[in-house]
């Protein structure tokens, strides 16, 4: 097994790093959204055809062949060129928690290193389209191909690490068993390239963690500290693993802030989501006789004092709380921060509430300038307690994909 001395050499790479393609695992008869099965399918069909318009796709599902025949009829020529299938069965569709969380070699500076080719991990100021990545000297407009790292002496492909947590359905909630095969169905087809490294002694979902790329990550404590997952660890030993296993400097922990209907105990990525030049946009609450009022609040109030790995303070946007959302009468966890960063755009979650939705794209264009902003309604995916960021994984430019 993998300790800190052998990855050393590597770092979590934050999410607006250059990417290699997104991973979504599609859903079907036999998993939750049965009862609007054709609804969330649309959806999906819609976070496909965004993603597939910036970058490549990768997808898991059930039905491959019914999958293509569903897209092939909403996306174009070009966008079907990036989209790949692969036939593996699903307990359910939340890629963010049961996929490869991908560590790539050292960042310097703003530069990740990769067999002594530098590759620039942060936008230029002509935006996530004019992204150049730096090879042995000479730049390019997309990921680093192939054959332009091996001429920098290493192939990338065999430098990205591919950690396979183990995912066992938010603290055995829910049947995990057959997603957790995902990754190395994946890994076996030849699909990624890289090093899988075997970590099913730990559970950690994508979720719940977010990184600057620089060595700070951050995490919630109502999360990573929730039965059934490593008990009976210490706070201060699971941030041990943390450290070792992401290759982190600082793990920043908040106690607060899980909303309502929350099936992952918290995690991080529905509340504070990391942005470029040290910003957090996060989820707030005016409404005093909302029930999550207080909670938010005190989260607020431990954004205000954190730091990261070198002491530098966060700037802080604050999100709009979506007007309360219901199924069945209860409350669902509505949220504007599960959104997903792609090459050259950012897919935010929106809830047919055009006062809060225009302010929550406003407020994300401005964390991320030089990107496109695209809105998906999101209702139907909130059913399931979950949203864009949720459903989907990223990998990075490094992970070169089997063609």
């Amino acid at each position: 097994m993998l300790d800190f001395m052998q990855n050393e050499n590597y770092i979590l790479p934050a999410e607006w790093h250059r990417q290699a393609c997104v991973q979504l695992t599609w859903p079907h008869e036999n998993t939750d959204w049965f009862p609007y099965l054709d609804d969330i399918t649309e959806t999906f069909v819609q976070i496909a055809k965004a993603v597939a318009h910036y970058e490549p796709l990768v997808i898991a599902a059930k039905h491959p062949d019914a999958v293509r025949a569903e897209l092939e009829e909403s996306l174009s020529a070009e966008e079907m060129s990036n989209v790949r299938i692969y036939e593996c069965d699903n307990n359910d569709t939340w890629a963010r928690d049961h996929a490869f969380i991908t560590l790539i070699p050292t960042v310097e500076g703003n530069d990740i290193h990769v067999g002594g080719a530098a590759v620039s991990a942060a936008p230029t100021e002509q935006g996530a389209g004019g992204n150049c990545i730096h090879i042995g000297g000479a730049a390019v407009s997309a990921a680093p191909t192939e054959q332009a790292v091996r001429d920098c002496g290493k192939n990338a492909v065999d430098s990205c690490r591919l950690l396979d947590f183990r995912f066992n359905g938010w603290g055995e909630k829910f049947a995990a068993d057959k997603d957790n095969l995902i990754n190395r169905t994946l890994y076996g087809r030849g699909v990624f390239g890289g090093e899988r490294v075997d970590y099913d002694d730990f559970v950690l979902e994508g979720g719940s963690i977010e990184s600057d790329g620089r060595g700070t990550v951050l995490t919630t404590s109502v999360c990573l500290m929730a039965p059934n997952r490593n008990q009976p660890m210490t706070q201060a030993e699971v941030e041990q693993v943390l450290k070792k296993r992401l290759c982190a400097r600082k793990i920043v922990w908040f106690d607060h802030g899980q909303l309502i209907g929350d099936d992952t105990d918290g995690h991080i990525d529905t509340i504070v989501r990391l942005c470029p030049d040290n910003t957090l946009l996060y989820v707030g609450c005016d409404d005093e006789n909302d029930p999550q009022y207080a909670d938010l609040h005190a989260l607020e109030q431990q954004l205000k004092v954190a730091t990261d790995a070198d002491g530098k303070p966060y700037r802080l946007l604050r999100l709009p709380m979506p007007d309360a959302l219901y199924d069945d009468g209860d409350r669902l966890p509505a949220t504007y921060a599960n959104f997903l960063i792609i090459n050259g755009a950012i897919i935010v979650p929106t809830y047919a509430q055009e006062e809060n939705d225009a302010r929550a794209l406003d407020l994300v264009a401005e964390a991320f300038p030089g990107y496109d902003i695209i809105g998906i309604d999101s209702r139907t995916i909130v059913r399931q307690h979950g949203s864009i960021h949720c459903l989907t994984m990223q990998y990075p430019a490094e992970c070169l994909l089997a063609k």
